[in-house]
């Protein structure tokens, strides 16, 4: 007999995380143990050069409900994240960076959102309140990612404060469509699928959360900034291209 399906998967997106990791699973584990729900955690090894592999199996017999999910090569976050929804199985779906820079406790508001006031989906924002920002980022970074935001609403028509926090939870069979016509694979993903939830008539809640910044991001502001830039026209590219074709969602 099949088991019954989780009431929540977690994606952990990645990448070298052997440090981070342990860390995470045990925090992660903590929290679902302590509810009443049936969950499941999946971390995407992105092709990793390090043990995180091992490190994840390594886990597996002390909590039964993670499983690894690995990409053929280094694909870059948003198809980690695209790869670990598509593999889920919860009735809602939630992805966090290894480095819980958003306290895994904080998933609770995205939570009753989605169960309580019925969205579709809930963000975490650092812009919505930044009182709630325990460690900040360097004023250029700050500054760097205000100006993000500002081009994000611009080319893409969202009006959300804050895009690119890791911390996001779908109801799956609504949001599916949104992982599905994904096409950025890199940093430049949550704009997109912004994009996409607001073109398919989804309700997004954006919550304010608590967040810390963890001075071994793996986001190189300039570099990265830029790439994901060009993805915002990508997105808009692909729009008029008839890549994100309006899907009845019921």
């Amino acid at each position: 007999m099949n088991s019954p399906p989780p009431d929540l998967s977690i994606i952990i997106p990645a990448y070298n995380e052997e440090r981070r990791l342990p860390k995470a699973l045990d925090r992660i584990g903590a929290y679902l143990n302590a509810r009443p729900w049936r969950s499941e955690i999946i971390v995407v090894d992105d092709g990793s050069s390090d043990a995180t592999a091992k490190l994840v199996e390594s886990y597996r017999d002390k909590y039964p409900g993670l499983r690894l999910v690995s990409n053929d090569r280094n694909r870059g976050k948003g198809f980690s994240v695209r790869h670990g929804i598509l593999e889920a199985r919860g009735e809602i779906v939630l992805f966090t960076d290894a480095d819980l820079s958003t306290p895994i406790e904080e998933a609770d508001k995205l939570l009753v959102a989605l169960r309580e006031k019925h969205f579709d989906a809930a963000i975490g924002s650092r812009a919505a309140d930044r009182s709630l920002i325990e460690v900040h980022q360097s004023a250029f970074r700050e500054q760097a990612g205000i100006l993000f935001n500002l081009l994000v609403r611009w080319i893409t028509g969202t009006g959300f404060s804050d895009t690119q926090c890791g911390f996001k939870a779908f109801r799956r069979e609504r949001a599916g469509i949104l992982f599905k016509q994904q096409r950025i694979e890199r940093f430049g993903f949550d704009p997109e699928i912004l994009f996409l939830a607001k073109r398919h008539g989804l309700r997004v809640a954006e919550i304010p959360v608590r967040w810390s910044h963890d001075s071994a991001t793996k986001v190189h502001v300039i570099a990265d900034g830029i790439r994901m830039f060009f993805e915002l026209l990508v997105v808009r590219w692909n729009a008029l291209r008839g890549l994100y074709p309006r899907n009845q969602i019921s």
